[in-house]
């Protein structure tokens, strides 16, 4: 039963153990100084503060046993402080770096852990998160060209301990470093570069050396990837910069035409000069087979005509004459010496136009008929060469 309820306490008593009054000794209100004293006391019982006997000290000793009561609770409350602060968890991707008397201690992993502060100090940070850092900036290129080029950094923190110790402020050493490796590599880069299909190899380049500098300064910053991104002339001069862009597009343009109209003309007149030196090959092998032939000829009439020289020389201008006007048309056979008998006039011409007109049999006849005639006039010629030998 609550104190208050009739009945409910028999000895009259108020909440804090005092007797309670009644109606004609009630002055006013709940006297809390009693409370806060009877409050006091208990917790200086609590922690070994007695209350002391006697007339003169009763003073002093109320006070000394306050005191020790506020330093006890101070105490516990520092303490809960203290534990509160000491007590810390490190997550999956986290590590932390505990420092004893500003001394490298350890690198604690996962988990519940305590240190013991101020003597220790701790610096707990991400591990595996990527981080990313962005720097954009005018650069000089390597045939002295102003370009902005923008690009992307991503790192993360491969050992905690460099990364807390060794460097003040490791990511801005990071900025420095970048800028200092895009400036290089750009400075030793040439602008068609930098603005077309080098901007990968520039990349690979300024990863390479920014992770040098992380690797010589002691950073514990690994740098996983570093993207250039579409570089530009700066807007001041974009105009102009555009203008030489088109103008070495059309260079570029009259090149590829120059090269197609070369690739279209030299195999050409390489096969041209390859078949004039094949015609030439032809004519001299005809020629030399040729003139080979005639000497054996010769040397074979040579040794027929000392057999039989009247009818060599006889058969020699029959051949002659046959040559000569199997390639004329029109034929004239003298009588004499003089001119003065009639002639004979074979038309040839009429014979082969004619030839020519009829079917393939005919024209064979013909050829024949013509070959007839040519024979039937060099027989003529010769008989009338006899006669006039014999006269």
């Amino acid at each position: 039963m609550a104190w208050n309820e009739p009945g409910g306490n028999s000895n009259n008593q108020d909440p804090w153990g005092g007797k309670r009054r009644n109606n004609g000794d009630r002055k006013g209100p709940p006297d809390l100084d009693e409370a806060f004293r009877k409050l006091q006391e208990s917790l200086n019982g609590l922690f070994g503060g007695g209350k002391k006997r006697g007339g003169d000290d009763g003073g002093s000793s109320g006070k000394s046993g306050g005191f020790g009561g506020l330093l006890g609770i101070g105490l516990v409350v520092l303490a809960a402080v203290w534990l509160y602060s000491a007590v810390y968890v490190v997550d999956e991707q986290e590590q932390a770096v505990v420092l004893r008397f500003g001394k490298y201690y350890e690198t604690v992993g996962p988990g519940l852990n305590i240190y013991f502060p101020p003597i220790d100090k701790k610096y707990m940070e991400n591990v595996t998160r990527e981080r990313a850092y962005t720097k954009q900036g005018q650069m000089l290129t390597e045939d002295e060209n102003i370009v902005e080029v923008p690009l992307t950094v991503q790192y993360k923190i491969s050992n905690l301990q460099d990364f807390v110790l060794s460097v003040d402020q490791p990511e801005i050493s990071l900025q420095h470093a970048t800028d200092s490796a895009l400036r290089h590599v750009v400075g030793s880069t040439a602008m068609d570069q930098v603005l077309t299909e080098g901007r990968e190899l520039m990349a690979s380049e300024i990863k390479e050396r920014l992770q040098r500098f992380m690797d010589t300064y002691r950073t514990g910053i690994t740098v996983t990837q570093v993207n250039v991104q579409s570089a530009a002339a700066p807007r001041e001069v974009q105009e102009a910069f555009d203008d030489v862009i088109r103008a070495r597009e059309d260079e570029q343009r009259s090149r590829n035409q120059a090269e197609t109209y070369a690739n279209g003309v030299v195999p050409e007149a390489r096969g041209q000069a390859q078949r004039i030196l094949e015609d030439a090959n032809g004519y001299r092998d005809e020629t030399v087979s040729r003139a080979k032939g005639e000497a054996d000829r010769f040397t074979k009439l040579v040794a027929e005509y000392r057999k039989a020289p009247e009818v060599t020389r006889q058969r020699l201008y029959l051949d002659t004459m046959q040559e000569v006007f199997s390639n004329t048309s029109k034929v004239l056979v003298t009588g004499n010496k003089n001119g003065q008998s009639n002639l004979l006039y074979l038309p040839l011409d009429k014979m082969v136009e004619s030839g020519r007109s009829t079917s393939t049999p005919v024209n064979s006849a013909a050829a024949t008929s013509n070959e007839a005639n040519a024979r039937a006039a060099a027989d003529l010629q010769q008989q009338q060469a006899r006669t006039r030998e014999s006269r």
